[in-house]
Parts: structure tokens; C-alpha cells; sequence
């Protein structure tokens, strides 16, 4: 079982705090932005003489809420469809439990989500990784890429889109391409969409839901997690229109019993977030990508490309190891008694020889922070002993 790169290194920030050091934390995509009232004054009025169990595959109600909000993007399911989980990484965990048995393969583009390793560990199962580059912006890479690591164990492809970690958002020409490969194989199409919200292209937005002739191999994974800054709650979503997924699943779902009844009541009313919230939250991140974006190509040796959704970057910097110069950052570094802390990107590859001088950046914190956070960076990379240029 792998650590997480965004998470192994808060023992390190916590005793940068408790030396009076102020972190700004660019490592994990927990947004400041206040979570929406139709959230905060369902928790205030909750009105219950017992909490009980819920339903294992989730409220009716809230699954019946969750299909309204998934018409809005032109995804058409039934709330038999929809599976509720704890956060969406059980929705991953519970999916590859299902799907997968030990030795089966599944095919990631990578730099990918490092908890996906982790699932796959627990499921007995490999992930096959294409990596695609920073120079290429992180784009899908070739179909024939994809059919070189097809062996007959291969049972699935898996993305993230837009994509953690990168912000990559998939083109309908791409999505048409994995389309196609699922069909001519006969694979799960695992469709990661928690992030869909969050594009920023203009383009309308492509779910794995949209791609025809595939109905029946798609899971979709969500979380209310982001889209309402409720990262908190613990509730998402396993979504597929799959019968034997589905009661397979539901074994999984039983053996825990139920996912959390307050948040689900939480994210049942969140669904109602007025749209002046919803583009509120959109026009901030966009002014924050720029920032950020912006800010790091202006510090020598740095280069990051412009992602076009979530609210992360991949960047390259002129470092000798990004996972001992983000711990240096924290350990042995701070500028007028401030640091950064920023997530390894060799933790987002399955072979963390890649990415050695790349980091993940999350654009989670206040432009005024983030302007802090960049100054604070680039006297970091001045600074730093294993610098290479």
C-alpha cells in the first residue's frame, strides 16, 4: 500500500506550525470557498430524535435528488442507477472490488490519482500505466499506446476527467478514441467525474455517460466533495446502469452497512445550491487558474501548461527530487517565517522514477495567498541546495 503524496507529509507541516510557521498549503484540494447556505442550514435544522441506519445503496430520496442534478449535464439515469458511498473513493474501492479479481489489469493514464493504486492494491489487481507529458500538456496518449498493454488479463480503462492531477480536460476526439477501445475489447470504462463542474474551455462537457454504445460498461464515479466544498461529509457516488456491477456492489455497500446519514441529508439539500453560488465558484477558480498559472512561469527554471479544468497543475521545476525539496520545504526552509507544501508528483505515478521534478499544485487558497505562496516559492528554489539550473 503506497502512501499518499498529498497527505505523507503533514506530520512534516505540523511541526512547521508548531514552530510559528505559517503553511500554505497547495497540496490537497480541500477549497477554501464557504460551502453553500442550502448546506449549512440543512445541518442547523436537522430534526431528528434518532440518527439511524440508512439504506445501504443510499436515501431514495437523495438518489431521486441526484438524478435531477445529473439531467443538467444530460445524463440519464434512474436513482436505481445510483449507488451512494462513503466519498467517492469508496465508489472507486467498491467498484474494483466488484470488477476486478487478483491478477486482473487495468489501464490508467498517468499522472493519475494516487489513491487508484491504492484500490487496485486492495483489490488484488494491477494497473497498467500509459504516461503521458508535460510537454504534450498531459494529452490522452495514442490509441496504439493503449493496445500495446492490452493482455488478456486487462479488464478496464480508467480516467479522471478533468483530471486530477493535471487538470487535463479529455477532447470529444479522445473520448470518442477510449470509446471505441472499451467497445473493441470489451472493457469497463471507470469514469471518474468528480471535477465537472470545473471546466473551462467552453466546450460542452464530455461524461463517459454521453459516449454511445457503451452504456452497459460504464461506472461513473462522483462526490459532492468539491462541486460544494464539502469535502467533510464523506458522501459520493457509484453510478452505472450495469445490473450484475450493481448487485455486486451492493454486497460491499451491505458489509458496511450504510453511508453517512447526516451528510447525506447535507448533500441532498445541496443539490439546490442556487446557480449564483455554483457561478460565483466558477469565476473564482478561473481568475485563481490564471494566477497561479501565470505566477509559476514567471519564476526562472519553472514551467507549468494551462489546465483546463479541476483546480490543479502539474508543474516542472529546477529541482534535483521533488518529494526531498517538498520535505525541505518544511522541515528546513521559510521565508519571513513562511513555507509552501506542495504534493510529489512521483506519487501520482506508478513508476516514481516519473516525475522526479514535477510537483502537483492546487489553486485551493485566495489570490492573495496564492501571490504569497508563489513569492514564497521562488525564494524556496533560490535557496534550495539540489537546484539543477
Amino acid at each position: 500500500m503506497p502512501q499518499s503524496p498529498i497527505r505523507k507529509l503533514v506530520p512534516l507541516a505540523d511541526k512547521a506550525k508548531e514552530r510559528g510557521i505559517k503553511v500554505y498549503h497547495l497540496n490537497i484540494g480541500q477549497p477554501d470557498l464557504q460551502t453553500p447556505e442550502v448546506a449549512l442550514e440543512a445541518i442547523r435544522h436537522i430534526d431528528r430524535k434518532i440518527l439511524e441506519y440508512s439504506p445501504s445503496d443510499g436515501i431514495k430520496s437523495l438518489r431521486l435528488k441526484l438524478t435531477e442534478y445529473y439531467k443538467r449535464f444530460n445524463i440519464n439515469v434512474e436513482p436505481s442507477d445510483i449507488i451512494v458511498t462513503s466519498g467517492g473513493s469508496e465508489a472507486v474501492n467498491f467498484a474494483f472490488m466488484a470488477c476486478l479479481d487478483p491478477g486482473d489489469e487495468i489501464i490508467v493514464p498517468e499522472p493519475a490519482y494516487a489513491n487508484y493504486t491504492a484500490f487496485a492494491i486492495s483489490a488484488g489487481a494491477v494497473i497498467k500505466p500509459i504516461v503521458s507529458t508535460i510537454e504534450e500538456g498531459f494529452a490522452l496518449p495514442s490509441v496504439e499506446k493503449f493496445e500495446e498493454q492490452i493482455t488478456p488479463r486487462t479488464k478496464g480503462i480508467l480516467i479522471c476527467n478533468p483530471n486530477n492531477p493535471t487538470g487535463y480536460l479529455y477532447t470529444k476526439e479522445e473520448m470518442n478514441k477510449i470509446r471505441d477501445l472499451v467497445k473493441k475489447y470489451d472493457l469497463y470504462l471507470f469514469s471518474d467525474e468528480v471535477y465537472r463542474e470545473f471546466c473551462y474551455t467552453g466546450a460542452p462537457y464530455i461524461s463517459a455517460f454521453h459516449l454511445k454504445g457503451i452504456e452497459e460498461n460504464v461506472i461513473l464515479f462522483d462526490s459532492v466533495s468539491k462541486r460544494y466544498s464539502e469535502c467533510g461529509i464523506r458522501v459520493g457516488a457509484l453510478v452505472t446502469k450495469n445490473q450484475a456491477v450493481k448487485e455486486s456492489v451492493m454486497k460491499f455497500c451491505q458489509a458496511r452497512l450504510s453511508p453517512p446519514l447526516l451528510g447525506q441529508l447535507v448533500a441532498e439539500a445541496s443539490v439546490d445550491t442556487p446557480e449564483e453560488y455554483m457561478l460565483e465558484m466558477y469565476n473564482e477558480y478561473v481568475e485563481r487558474r490564471k494566477f497561479l498559472i501565470d505566477g509559476l512561469n514567471r519564476i526562472p527554471g519553472v514551467y507549468s501548461p494551462i489546465p483546463m479544468g479541476a483546480f490543479y497543475t502539474v508543474a516542472r521545476l529546477p529541482i534535483d527530487d521533488s518529494d526531498k525539496f517538498c520535505a525541505w520545504l518544511l522541515n528546513d526552509f521559510e521565508y519571513e517565517g513562511q513555507t509552501v507544501m506542495m504534493a510529489p508528483a512521483s506519487g501520482f505515478y506508478t513508476m516514481n522514477t516519473v516525475g522526479r521534478n514535477e510537483v502537483r499544485v492546487a489553486y485551493v487558497l485566495k489570490k492573495e495567498d496564492l501571490a504569497k505562496a508563489l513569492f514564497v516559492l521562488q525564494k524556496a528554489l533560490e535557496a534550495y541546495p539540489g537546484r539543477t539550473i
